[in-house]
């Protein structure tokens, strides 16, 4: 008999981590060239927005646009899959900007522990 995952546990596996949510949010408006994403990710590893970015082409989240060029120039944006989660961004901004003093205080408590 097959396990049944929840819904969040299904999406948690497409957009759980580290640095997936942030690679959208920087997506959201416009395609964005590797060395700029790695630039505003910093201080990610070229290795770990490599990996993070192909989990994310694999899982129909980001397409990847090589131009034949020279140098080479490759720019990630989202597909229509990854804009849908647009809303739950927002939503998730809204709720970070609401509760940023409760959350600056938890963080720093952390930080002291």
């Amino acid at each position: 008999m097959s396990e049944c995952k929840s819904p969040v546990s299904t999406a948690l596996s497409l957009i759980g981590g580290k640095w997936k949510i942030a690679i959208i949010y920087n997506l959201r408006q416009e395609p964005v060239r590797f060395g700029e994403l790695k630039r505003i990710l910093a201080p990610i590893t070229q290795q770990m927005l490599t990996k993070q970015l192909r989990e994310m082409e694999r899982d129909c989240l980001i397409h990847r646009k090589v131009y034949e060029v020279i140098p080479p120039k490759v720019e990630y944006s989202l597909t229509d899959f990854g804009r849908s989660f647009m809303p739950v961004m927002e939503s998730l901004c809204k709720w970070s900007t609401e509760n940023k003093e409760l959350m600056q205080s938890i963080s720093k408590d952390s930080q002291v522990g």
